[in-house]
Order: structure tokens, then sequence, then C-alpha cells
């Protein structure tokens, strides 16, 4: 996490902190801080890799050093005359799922955790960074300067981490050679406190097969908007499991909720709606056994499943979980967003972007995925695909009003100039009947963008 972040027109563009280079650049900083304005949040936190390139997934060979890329979270305020307001180093991999950042409700916190740790002096390939082993808390409260409040040692290899509603607990899944692990750790006034770590075997999710843990691998996990019950995706078996909280805030326990779900291949990621009722998985289909990226990522589209939930009410043991259906979405998804009134639906779509501009399986453009949903009886219904160009968009997230959608872009092409670089895509949600995409353009940011979150 070494060297300039960034050349000085893009710090005129991103950050707001000197005199635009060109008149080019201060039409696109005017541009961009225009489409801020218009999103209903307080803050939004962006988390950047430094590390990694898109081609490394291909290469396994780490950005050069010179580039000066660094593991960065950087915050926007909307209401601000700057587009960014404060930025801060913190080690994260963009090679877990786009979970490992959250916003607290009040925007006074950002909790980022890392799958991978940070790159040793003269490492450059994937096999030199070393296992991620941190959580982080980020204290906000001077927009301008951010400041580290607390780091945790958790389980090696984190891979996503929820905040409960509450803001004082946050659940992180691993997955270490040995097990894989659901680990709640409180926090409060400004410091992590106990941490329970619960082995996934123990709570009677297992697996048979020839692999690390069984082939049993966790990649997300979030807690129900009642704070009583967590999900946890287990893509690597297609299912999902669910398990009620228990016990005091600083004695957590958990056990399974009802029965386990099976779902769509891959269910990378997921989230419960926000009125409780139903959990959607988006699948994205990778094929676990290949050898190379062309034979792991899929030439099919990825999908979306929706399992409507037991009644709370019912004892764990009688509770029974069943799954609705869904619909496909877009080639390799990755991120799921799920608008605050509940009705829409969006996943953010890498396509081909992860192959190299030789391969035949390239493509110049990703794209975001629009689906109307029916809160009351789980129907989900797709909308449309919007494709935009970049590489590697991961994950994406609605506005607290529901009428923007912001999806990351991890890096622009070689050709690319600085309107399609790493940054947000940005688009204006157009409500009614058949809701629509209309894009406003792309806020630029760092190399490596790969999550995003808002506070209200």
């Amino acid at each position: 996490m070494k060297g300039p972040i960034l050349t000085a027109a893009t710090l005129a563009i991103s950050f707001g902190l000197a005199a635009p280079q060109s008149m080019q650049a201060a039409e696109d900083a005017q541009a961009a801080s225009s489409i801020l304005s218009r999103i209903s949040a307080s803050r939004i936190a962006v988390i950047s890799d430094g590390d990694f390139l898109a081609r490394t997934y291909g290469t396994a060979k780490l950005a050069p050093q010179k580039a000066g890329y660094r593991d960065l979270l950087t915050i926007m305020s909307p209401g601000s005359d700057k587009i960014v307001t404060g930025s801060i180093p913190i080690s994260n991999s963009v090679t877990s799922a786009p979970e490992i950042l959250a916003l607290s409700e009040d925007g006074q916190t950002a909790f980022v955790t890392e799958r991978l740790g940070e790159r040793p002096e003269g490492g450059n390939s994937v096999s030199d960074l070393p296992p991620g082993r941190r959580l982080f808390a980020v204290d906000l409260s001077d927009g301008a300067a951010l400041r580290l409040s607390d780091t945790v040692e958790i389980e090696a290899f984190p891979e996503a981490l929820s905040l409960s509603p509450d803001g004082e607990s946050v659940a992180v899944v691993s997955n270490t050679p040995e097990a894989s692990f659901v680990q709640i750790v409180t926090y409060r006034n400004g410091r992590f406190g106990r941490l329970t770590r619960f082995d996934l075997a123990d709570l009677e999710v297992r697996g048979s097969a020839p692999d690390p843990r069984g082939g049993v691998t966790a990649t997300n996990v979030h807690w129900h908007p009642s704070g009583r019950f967590l999900a946890v995706n287990i893509n690597t078996q297609n299912r999902v499991a669910f398990f009620e909280v228990t016990g005091a805030d600083d004695a957590p326990m958990l056990r399974p909720w009802g029965n386990v779900v099976e779902v769509g291949a891959d269910p990378f990621v997921g989230r419960f709606a926000p009125d409780g009722r139903h959990y959607l998985t988006a699948n994205w289909g990778r094929n676990f056994a290949a050898k190379n990226l062309e034979g792991r990522i899929p030439q099919t589209p990825s999908t979306i499943s929706v399992i409507r939930l037991a009644d709370p009410a019912a004892s764990p043991q009688s509770a029974r979980h069943d799954l609705r259906g869904g619909a496909e979405t877009d080639l390799s998804s990755e991120g799921i967003a799920i608008s605050p009134d509940g009705r829409m639906v969006a996943t953010v779509n890498m396509r081909g972007t992860a192959f190299p501009p030789g391969s035949a399986r390239f493509h110049r453009n990703a794209s975001v995925t629009l689906l109307s949903f029916d809160p009351a009886t789980g129907a989900m219904t797709k909308l449309a695909d919007y494709p935009f160009e970049g590489s590697l968009p991961e994950g994406g997230a609605f506005d607290d009003t529901g009428d923007h959608f912001l999806a990351t872009v991890f890096q622009g092409h070689d050709s690319a100039g600085p309107e399609a670089g790493p940054g947000l895509e940005v688009f204006r949600v157009e409500k009614g009947d058949r809701p629509t995409l209309n894009r406003l353009g792309r806020v630029p940011l760092p190399h490596g963008a790969h999550h995003v979150d808002l506070a209200p």
C-alpha cells in the first residue's frame, strides 16, 4: 500500500484536492459532482484493491508496483462541495465476494475485512499475498480525516461480513484450510469486543468431498432485518443455511433455523428482502472442477433464487423454508442489491470482462440486470440488461429512495478515457409499472473499486 494513489489529473477529478489540470478535467469534475448531488445518501463508501489488475485472474501477476495503486477506502458525501471528502489505506482483496464493506446506519463507521493480506515488498504474484486475518473499523466522524478506530484478528481468509441491524455486532465468514467459520464480534464505543467463533461443521453444515473442509465454502453472511437470524451461502454446495442467534450480545450462540435450502449453481452472494419474508441469492454458476479461467467461468447466464422464509414464530426444528423460483440475469453476476421498498432487484454482471482482450470470450461491456420483485409472493421478473463499458464490476447498491443505482467498476480498458475508467457507474431508476434504468455517467475513483455501500 505504498506509492502515489493517482495521477494529478485524476486527483483533480476524483478527490477535489488540487486545481483541475485542464478544461476537460474541470468539466469532468463538474459532471461527477452533478451526478453525486442527485444521490440520496449521507455518505457513500467505496473499497478499492490496488494489488490486482483485471487480467490477474488469468495471469496470476499483480499490478506493477510502479503503478502506485493502493488498497483504499474512499468516502464521498453527496452534499459536500468536494466529490471525495476523505480516503484511508485499508487492506482488502477483490478475490472475496463483494461483501467485505459495510457502513453503519448513521454513516459514522465503516467495517472492512481482507480475504488476502497486504502485499509484501517485492511481491509480484498472487501467491505472494498472505492470508487475510483482520477486520477493520474506520471512524468516519471527521469526513476529511478518516481514522482507523480498531482492528481485530479473525480466522484466515474472511470472505464476507454483515453488520447487525442494531449496529453493535459484525458477522464474518472465513474459510481456512481446515474449517469454515461464522464469527460474531461486538462493536461498541469505537472498539471491538468479544469475538465468538462457530465451526459450520458443528452447526450441521458438512461436506464429504475430497476437498478442503469437505467441499464446504461459505461466501456470504447476512443478518435478517429482525436481528434474530443469519443466512450463510455455501456456494460450493449450492445451498443456503439459516441460523438463529440467541444469547446475550457479548455471548451469542447459533443454532440451525429450519432446513438448509438448495438453490441455483454457485450462490455467491445473497440478501434478505427488507420486510424479512424472503432471501435472494445471486448464483454465478462457476465450474469449480475446472483448472483454468475459460473452464471455470460459465457461458450461460447467471440466475437468482428466491427463498420464502419460515414463520419466525415456528420452532427452529419445525421451521421450513421453501424455494419459490427466481429468474435468469446475465453472464457472470456477482453483486446483488434490493431496493429499499423491496420491489426492485439488481445484479452487477461481469460478462466477459475478466478475459484478456485477445480471448474469443472477451467483452468490453459489463452490465446491470434490473428485475421486478413482489415482496408478498416472491414472484420475480427480469426487466432488462443495461450494458456499460469497464472491467470486473462487482458490487452495487440502491440509494435511500431507490431512485438511483450505483455499480462499482474495477478498471477501464486500455483504450478507454477517464469517463470509462474505474469508478461508480450511476443510473437513474425510472419508476412505474415497468421500471427502467437511465445511465447518468461515471464518477471516477481509484483503480480497483469493487464494492460500494451507502448510509441514508
